[in-house]
């Protein structure tokens, strides 16, 4: 009897184990091999990226930048740094349903209609089934070709023919190469076929978007070595029964991440949202304890957003701790502030925070929005409707300043707020904006503020 040959593969850092074992030697990380055979050497060859492989200086002029195309879409152009980069490969992923295939077939169209024939294969959908989708969101267009293929090498020759401007592939974890004998969407197929669509990527000039899904934690399936690989990676977030959607950058080759863009989910389609700040503040509530406005920074863009805190009595056992949009280790930090400088007590409470329309805040300016929502749902006082509070918390209870206070004042203006709660250090930004400021070196003093004690 035979022997099929296998070794161990780590889907976090690609590592080759000869047997298995709990933890990954390599990186470290726990339960993350899988099992694959081994395939003849000459299997995995692959021709070069390059025409010539003789090293050339990186001031050589000989090297040209191609133009970015453009997608159609404002804010997805904005998120990939100004276009789309031929030869690119870029990984969309998010939750199921959020919108991904929608998003890419909306793309597509744009594409067609004013760059060229665009290649959208399919792998989980027949061809009936996606053109019915097509029709529904009027994306159907003489230029834009259905390939309902999941077989890499059938899907090989139609992108090195070089007769399309853009190819989509819905989705990664469905293809599949014969050359392996493993299931489509293991480890070993989706390192194998991403290897494959970045070399046609790459020899051939067409931008390639690979459709990714996700594990219940949110990532990306499959092995870290794909985000690896690929140039781009984008996540489509959102929650499944709000209509807002936001496309973000967490790797970028040939942009920034820091850039968002913000859609919004419609019968017809996913439709750019081109005041955000509009959106979000649209419902809400004025003279409610717990809500703050904070001007959020996302890359370039200021964005008003609501952040809203509520403490209550706890119920039964523990008290909880709900944390939505902002990082929930901030929030434990700012609650033992609270606590130890603001003489507010929050240890026998219920407490959830959350920033209204599915946003997620990352930076640490909003830190100082976060403690005056809790300590005015916990005294129910409501902030006064203009004004507006943005600055980093300390853990000795100070107010440190953040950067591009001058824009954040800007937005807000916009908005007929008068009055901003802010880091003393910033002061002088916020009254160029033509903003009242209101300076504070502590949380104490910008509780006071807040709460017009």
């Amino acid at each position: 009897m035979t022997r099929i040959k296998s070794h161990f593969v780590c889907e976090e850092c690609g590592a080759v184990h000869p047997k298995w074992a709990g933890k990954c030697s390599t990186c470290e990380s726990w339960n993350t091999l899988h099992e694959e055979e081994i395939v003849d050497q000459g299997s995995h060859l692959r021709p070069s990226l390059n025409v010539h492989s003789e090293a050339v200086a990186i001031t050589s002029a000989t090297a040209k930048v191609a133009d970015r195309l453009s997608s159609g879409l404002a804010e997805f152009d904005r998120v990939l740094g100004g276009g789309i980069i031929p030869g690119s490969l870029t990984l969309v992923g998010g939750d199921p349903g959020i919108g991904k295939s929608t998003l890419m077939l909306q793309l597509s169209h744009h594409l067609a209609e004013a760059s060229g024939p665009v290649l959208y294969v399919s792998g989980e959908e027949s061809f009936e089934q996606a053109r019915l989708r097509a029709g529904r969101l009027k994306t159907l267009h003489d230029r834009l070709f259905l390939l309902t293929e999941t077989h890499i090498s059938a899907i090989a020759p139609h992108l090195s023919a070089g007769r399309y401007t853009l190819a989509v592939v819905d989705s990664i974890q469905s293809v599949y190469s014969s050359q392996l004998p493993a299931a489509p969407g293991s480890v070993g197929q989706l390192r194998e076929c991403a290897n494959e669509f970045m070399r046609l990527a790459k020899t051939s000039g067409i931008p390639v978007f690979l459709v990714g899904h996700v594990t219940k934690d949110g990532v990306i399936a499959g092995p870290r070595l794909l985000e690896h690989l690929v140039d781009t990676v984008l996540y489509f977030e959102g929650e499944g029964r709000q209509s807002l959607r936001v496309l973000r950058a967490v790797k970028n080759r040939f942009g920034s991440t820091n850039e968002i863009g913000v859609f919004e989910m419609q019968d017809s389609g996913l439709k750019e949202v081109k005041n955000p700040s509009a959106l979000f503040l649209e419902e809400r509530p004025l003279g409610v304890s717990g809500s703050v406005v904070y001007p959020a920074m996302e890359g370039a863009r200021p964005l008003l957003v609501e952040v809203q805190a509520l403490v209550s009595d706890p119920h039964a056992g523990s008290p909880r701790r709900t944390i939505s949009g902002v990082n929930p280790h901030r929030v434990a930090l700012l609650l033992a502030v609270l606590e130890r400088h603001g003489g507010l007590r929050f240890c026998d409470r219920d407490v959830f925070v959350n920033v209204a329309g599915g946003i997620r805040v990352e930076e640490p300016g909003v830190d100082l929005a976060v403690a005056a929502a809790l300590a005015s749902s916990l005294l129910n006082r409501p902030v006064p409707a203009t004004l507006a509070i943005f600055g980093e918390v300390g853990l000795s209870g100070e107010v440190r300043a953040v950067s591009a206070s001058r824009q954040r004042a800007s937005e807000v203006a916009k908005f007929g707020f008068t009055r901003c709660l802010v880091p003393k250090n910033c002061s002088r930004d916020v009254t160029a904006a033509g903003i009242t400021p209101e300076p504070a070196l502590s949380i104490v003093e910008a509780l006071k503020v807040a709460l017009e004690k």
